[in-house]
């Protein structure tokens, strides 16, 4: 597990992530709050100097069950507590809805929730299945977002295309009225059925545009550059990761009958963002990853927009 994740479940397998204690089965919203150790809340208290002299605009967002201190944060900051998350989750996905992974980072200052939709999808004769990932941040160093995250179930890869036709997520500054936005938030992510409806069109378009062996090694290029500057090392270190790139596009078992066209070149990409090899591994790489389900991995956006200007 990796060294910044403080509590944290997973329903039956680590997801694409990477990170996860396993339990067997999909839990309620109640049973997911106390699994990924996020069964407290947030109190907000006064800050004061050695003087013992309050110190006006600013609160102390502190944990209630150890007492830790998860952020200053000015008085305009409006909590948004664990339980509201999943309340908010339950309220907006109805019954049939599945909490696969949920958890804390930093010692408290971000959490998380993600469910599995209750429907599935078939899109270019392909299962996909929606997900819905909630996060929040107790420190006042982030909004709360809500997005949906598409993952292509044959091969757990996330599908996050940045559609001009449909958006998938949504965000909300911890500032104001808390429960209009949430409301908010709730009218605009009943985008999902949108957002998966316009996905199928966007991949029935990408698997009749055809690519050459020649578009493939010029794209493959243009998404992992190599700099003229370049030491011996990280020339070699970009030919190993175009390598595996090209690899996932030729030699993927599940992409084999798809045909030489946009669609197999995004998911070979998307494969590569999502379980290639980093060069280099960072103590946070699997929370990073995880990220990108709500804000978007920039080198499948990359590659999107290379397919679309063509």
């Amino acid at each position: 597990m990796a060294a910044k994740v403080e509590t944290m479940f997973s329903v039956r397998k680590k997801p694409w992530h990477g990170l996860g204690t396993i339990v067997m089965e999909a839990p309620t919203s109640a049973e997911a709050l106390k699994l990924a150790g996020l069964d407290w809340q947030v109190i907000q208290e006064p800050i004061y100097t050695d003087f013992n002299e309050e110190i006006d605009g600013y609160k102390a967002n502190v944990r209630d069950s150890d007492r830790k201190v998860l952020g200053v944060v000015s008085d305009r900051y409006k909590v948004v507590q664990n339980l509201d998350a999943f309340s908010f989750t339950d309220e907006l996905l109805g019954k049939g809805v599945r909490y696969e992974t949920a958890g804390s980072l930093q010692e408290g200052k971000k959490v998380w929730l993600l469910a599995r939709l209750p429907r599935e999808y078939i899109i270019a004769g392909e299962r996909i299945s929606p997900y819905l990932v909630f996060s929040n941040t107790h420190d006042g160093s982030g909004s709360v977002k809500v997005a949906v995250t598409p993952v292509r179930v044959v091969c757990n890869n996330t599908l996050n295309l940045a559609l001009e036709t449909a958006n998938r997520s949504f965000s909300m500054i911890h500032t104001g009225n808390i429960k209009d936005k949430i409301q908010e938030a709730k009218d605009t992510l009943f985008m999902a059925e949108e957002y998966m409806d316009c996905l199928g069109s966007e991949f029935e378009q990408l698997r009749r545009q055809k690519m050459s062996d020649a578009q493939v090694k010029e794209y493959i290029n243009q998404l992992l550059p190599m700099e003229k500057e370049s030491t011996q090392t990280q020339s070699k270190n970009i030919l190993r990761l175009r390598e595996d790139m090209m690899k996932r596009y030729y030699d993927a078992p599940d992409l084999q009958k798809v045909g030489n066209n946009a669609y197999r070149f995004i998911n070979a990409v998307s494969d590569f963002a999502t379980h290639g090899n980093p060069l280099r591994r960072t103590a946070n790489y699997n929370e990073n990853l995880f990220a990108r389900t709500i804000d978007g991995n920039p080198l499948i956006d990359k590659a999107y927009q290379l397919i679309k200007s063509a």
